[in-house]
C-alpha cells in the first residue's frame, strides 16, 4: 500500500528511487479502491496443494484479492477429480471475455518435452496471447516462465546435465526494484527442474531486464521495464515439505534422485528441512500485488482499449 505524505517532503524523491510508492493528499482523496482480480492457470498435476501454496501467499496482504482458477481444457488431469475441476475451475472459453489485474501461470512437469510437442501447447499460446489484452500484469513460474519467454521473446531452453534440485542462493542485479524491495542482497528459492533458459539470449533481448542471477545457476528473475511481465525460474510458492515429497516419491520408486541440495541439515533426510525462502516468498508476492495495485487501471476494460491504441 502507498504512504500518503506531503508533496514537499525531502524524503519523497529518495523513496521513489528505492521503489516505495507514495501519494499526495489530492491523489488520496480521489483514489478509487476495488478488489484486485487475479486469474491463476494451474498446470500442476496435484492442483490442490498448489492452490493452497499460492492462496497462502496472495492472501498475506492488506489488499482484497479475488482469485479465479483455470485448467487446460485440451488436457485431461489424471491427478485431480474432474468433478472438482468442474465445480471450482474455469476453462478458457468461460473467462475469455473477462479482464483481470493479474495473471499467474504455474510450472508443469513437461519441461523435457519440446514446447510444440506438449499436447496442450496451442492452448498455452492462446492464454499467453489473451493475457496481453485481458490482464494488466502477468507472473510466470518455472516451466510457465520458460514457455512465456519462448512464445513472447523466442528464448529457448536447454537440458541440464543433471536435475537442478534443492534450495539455491541468488543475488540481486538491480537495486531498489519494486518487485524485490525489502530483499537482502541475496535470497533463496527452491528449484526442481531439468532445463534452463538461454541466458545469453535474455541478455540480448530488448525489453527484458535481469533482476537476479547466480554465478552457479544463471538467471533467476526477469522482468519488463513496464512491470507488466515477470518470469521466475523457480518456486517461491513451495512450502517446507514440497521438495521432500518429490524426493521421497522418486526414492520410493527407485528412480535416480539425489538429496535436495542445501535442504536438509547436513544432507540428512531424516531431519526437518530448512525453510530458508519463506520470508522471501511472502515479500515477493506482497511486492507483486502492490505493483499491480498501484499501476493497474481502475476500469479493467481499459486494457483492451490500451492494447488497441498500441497497435
Amino acid at each position: 500500500m502507498p504512504i500518503k505524505i506531503s508533496d514537499g517532503l525531502s524524503a519523497k524523491e529518495k523513496l521513489h528511487e528505492e521503489g516505495i510508492f507514495t501519494i499526495d493528499k489530492g491523489q488520496a482523496i480521489h483514489q478509487d479502491i476495488r478488489p484486485l482480480r487475479i486469474l491463476i492457470l494451474n498446470l500442476m498435476p496435484l492442483k490442490k496443494p498448489t492452490e493452497l501454496q499460492l492462496l497462502r501467499l496472495l492472501g498475506d496482504s492488506p489488499l482484497q484479492v479475488e482469485v479465479d482458477f483455470c485448467h487446460t481444457d485440451s488436457h485431461e488431469s489424471t491427478h485431480t477429480d474432474p468433478s472438482y475441476l468442474e465445480e471450482n475451475y474455469y476453462t478458457f472459453d468461460e473467462i475469455r471475455h473477462n479482464y483481470y489485474d493479474g495473471f499467474i501461470m504455474t510450472g508443469a512437469p513437461v519441461e523435457q518435452i519440446p514446447f510444440e510437442q506438449v499436447d496442450y501447447w496451442p492452448e498455452i499460446e492462446t492464454y499467453l496471447d489473451w493475457a496481453k489484452t485481458h490482464a494488466f500484469a502477468s507472473l510466470y513460474f518455472c516451466w510457465g516462465a520458460q514457455a512465456a519467454l519462448y512464445h513472447d521473446y523466442g528464448v529457448h531452453k536447454r537440458l541440464l546435465p543433471e536435475k537442478l534440485f534443492g534450495i539455491f542462493e541468488y543475488q540481486l542485479t538491480q537495486k531498489h526494484h519494486p518487485l524485490l524491495r525489502g530483499f537482502d542482497d541475496r535470497y533463496f528459492i527452491p528449484q526442481s527442474r531439468h532445463t534452463a533458459i538461454d541466458d545469453i539470449a535474455v541478455y540480448n533481448t530488448k525489453g527484458l531486464e535481469i533482476l537476479s542471477r547466480s554465478v552457479e545457476n544463471g538467471i533467476n528473475i526477469i522482468g519488463t521495464p513496464d512491470h507488466r511481465q515477470f518470469f521466475v525460474l523457480g518456486h517461491f510458492e513451495y512450502d517446507r515439505r514440497t521438495l521432500e515429497t518429490e524426493y521421497l516419491r522418486d526414492k520410493k520408486k527407485g528412480l535416480p534422485i539425489a538429496v535436495p541440495k542445501h535442504y536438509y541439515p547436513k544432507d540428512n533426510d531424516t531431519k526437518t528441512p530448512f525453510f530458508t525462502w519463506c520470508s522471501y516468498a511472502h515479500l515477493f508476492y506482497h511486492n507483486w500485488l502492490n505493483i499491480v495495485y498501484q499501476e493497474t487501471p481502475y476500469c479493467l476494460e481499459d486494457l483492451h482499449r490500451q492494447a488497441a491504441c498500441a497497435h
